[in-house]
């Protein structure tokens, strides 16, 4: 398979694109890790979520 003249661009362009998403995974993951360990240090604290109390205790 030939590319042509423009090889280096196209193979350059998947490269940053690859990159991009695989940071973009990498900075989900810790996000995902950082909002869970603020999730328990908020319920350590005592509070607890709204979404486990039903439509009566509100």
């Amino acid at each position: 398979m030939s590319l042509g003249p423009y090889a280096s661009f196209i193979v350059t362009c998947y490269v940053l694109v690859a990159v991009v998403v695989l940071l973009l995974i990498v900075w989900i993951i810790a996000d995902y890790r950082r909002q869970q360990a603020r999730l328990r240090e908020i319920e350590a604290s005592g509070m607890t979520r709204r979404s486990g109390r039903s439509a009566t205790d509100a």
